[in-house]
């Protein structure tokens, strides 16, 4: 009784009584025409009509293979899952084999196979149990089937569940609205949260970009000379380091050193050093008199 397993049941076709066609009547009149075919009125069925033996079976859609026809006739007869009662279940379930097999033998193969089952089931259930070597009760040999027939009636009902879910096309359709677009250009709304996080992203992207400027500083090495011999007007000894001034950086401190080349290559001043790796000294050249 499903297109797995069903129990056809055939119904004898009543057909009208054909009208005697006339030569000469009309063919567009269809009020007494018993068909039409590709378009064209039949005013008489063909005498050489054949219907198959199949072509008004009814097929009823109620069990989807040999468990669910087994848990059904179970939960209909309100027996107990756990202790079946193989003989009115075994019986009941071969007298709906039985009528399967008289319409479709292929369709009654998965069902057979169940059948032989409950036979094997029910014949090791009349025989006496044979004691395990560790002296355990032996197992149930309707355990398999009832474990077989509870996860399937688990996932029968997670299956009904979801059909039971609201479905797009089959319970409700999809709104569609056309809304007319105002002319009136609505801008949104500016959250104090968002004008910080903006502000906070341009601060960031600022940062990435820094600029260093270099300037050329005018020095020159005449001035440095006389700022040299002013330094040493009136002084015996100077220590060659104290004459560079080294908060100034670099570039000061080597003009102050190339003024003092110049000078000493003039013959202005004298660097003296006592002995080897002694302090160097400058002074202003000594010129004696005559």
């Amino acid at each position: 009784m499903n297109p797995r397993a069903a129990a056809p049941a055939a119904m004898d076709a009543e057909l009208p009584p054909a009208a005697a066609p006339e030569v000469d009547l009309p063919r567009e009149v269809d009020g007494i025409a018993v068909a039409r075919l590709y378009g064209e009125p039949l005013f008489a069925l063909p005498t050489d009509l054949y219907i198959p033996p199949d072509a008004l079976e009814v097929f009823l859609e109620a069990f989807q293979g040999p468990l669910d026809l087994l848990l059904y006739l179970i939960r209909k007869q309100n027996f107990n899952i756990l202790d079946i009662p193989m003989a009115d279940v075994t019986r009941q379930y071969l007298r709906y084999v039985d009528q399967i097999r008289q319409h479709n033998l292929e369709l009654a193969s998965d069902y057979l196979l169940m059948a032989a089952m409950l036979i094997e089931i029910k014949s090791r259930m009349l025989l006496p149990p044979k004691k395990s070597p560790d002296g355990a009760e032996p197992e149930d040999p309707r355990a398999e089937l009832v474990r077989r027939l509870l996860e399937y009636e688990q996932m029968k009902l997670a299956a009904a569940r979801l059909d039971a879910l609201p479905q797009l096309g089959r319970d409700f359709l999809r709104a569609q609205v056309t809304i007319e677009q105002s002319l009136t250009t609505r801008f949104p709304d500016v959250a104090v949260v968002d004008l910080r996080d903006a502000w906070a992203d341009i601060v960031k992207r600022a940062k990435l970009h820094q600029h260093h400027k270099i300037s050329r500083e005018q020095l020159s090495v005449r001035d440095y000379m006389s700022r040299l011999l002013r330094r040493l007007q009136g002084e015996r000894f100077v220590e060659f380091q104290d004459l560079f001034d080294t908060a100034r950086g670099v570039p000061v401190l080597v003009v102050t050193f190339i003024a003092m080349l110049e000078l000493a290559r003039e013959r202005l001043l004298e660097l003296t050093q006592a002995e080897a790796f002694a302090p160097i000294y400058v002074r202003l050249a000594y010129t004696p008199t005559a």
